[in-house]
């Protein structure tokens, strides 16, 4: 499935009320570390295809969201099944730790 932007006001919609378990991942522009996960997201986006939905959310454009979850630190990768956060990665991690995280909750 494609990478998605992800906004306060399509996060209801887009996330919560998914049919299918979502991975957000929660961004900034100025961000080092942020755009060092970006790529590896986008592989993650590529090869589980309609497995999961894959999306990133701009901390910085969209506080409610960011708020309501307490991101506090970025970047941070939360995945959501059935509209709820279920496992969340703090930091740039390896590809293999964001897929060790999917496939467990893909699992559940």
């Amino acid at each position: 499935m494609a990478d998605l932007t992800f906004t306060d006001q399509n996060f209801e919609g887009e996330v919560l009320k998914s049919e299918s378990p979502v991975l957000v991942d929660f961004w900034a522009a100025w961000c080092a570390p942020c755009r060092i996960v970006d790529p590896i997201v986008h592989e993650l986006a590529g090869e589980y295809g309609e497995k999961l939905k894959v999306g990133k959310l701009n901390v910085d454009e969209n506080p409610n969201v960011s708020q309501a979850y307490s991101v506090m630190s970025i970047p941070t990768i939360m995945l959501f099944k059935k509209g709820q956060p279920v496992k969340s990665v703090i930091g740039a991690q390896s590809k293999e730790n964001f897929k060790k995280a999917i496939d467990e909750v893909l699992a559940s």
